[in-house]
């Protein structure tokens, strides 16, 4: 009777050890950034239907929009608020057009994944203020949006 209770108090150090072991060598890989689950969750821009995110850029001081509106009418943006951007952006999208909006005020860290809801307001033809919800996920580029455009032809001296 007592050696069956030593062969089970050896099985379960052995495989207690073997399970401790695993978990401190997940635990250092994390901690050293090479199992950082942000690398794992990709990019993503989703809004309820009607109006599609076909692209979009998330970087320290905006974030870059652009939308298509695929609601059978034209319809006027009042605003659109993303995360911690404060700024909001307007105007009008027709229908089947898609547009580039520009929303600033961000204070966001380069590197980091940016994750923030999208809440957009806007007027429909009948005259009614709508609102519809997103989320956007994205990894936080350096440097801001280019205020001066380069021209395309070298210049001469």
């Amino acid at each position: 009777m007592q050696k069956r209770g030593q062969v089970a108090l050896e099985f379960l150090m052995t495989y207690g050890l073997a399970i401790l072991v695993v978990l401190i060598a997940i635990g250092a890989l994390s901690h050293f950034g090479i199992l950082s689950p942000d690398r794992f969750i990709p990019r993503k821009c989703a809004l309820e239907p009607g109006i599609g995110c076909m692209d979009f850029k998330v970087d320290e001081s905006t974030v870059i929009l652009v939308l298509r509106n695929g609601k059978g009418e034209d319809i006027t943006i009042n605003s659109i608020k993303v995360g911690n951007c404060t700024g909001s952006s307007s105007g009008t999208l027709n229908n089947g057009e898609q547009e580039t909006y520009v929303i600033s005020g961000c204070t966001n860290t380069p590197g980091k994944k940016f994750i923030g809801d999208i809440n957009l307001t806007f007027l429909s033809e009948s005259g009614l203020t709508h609102k519809h919800l997103g989320r956007l996920i994205d990894k936080i580029e350096a440097g801001g949006t280019p205020l001066i455009t380069i021209p395309s032809a070298p210049l001469s001296l």
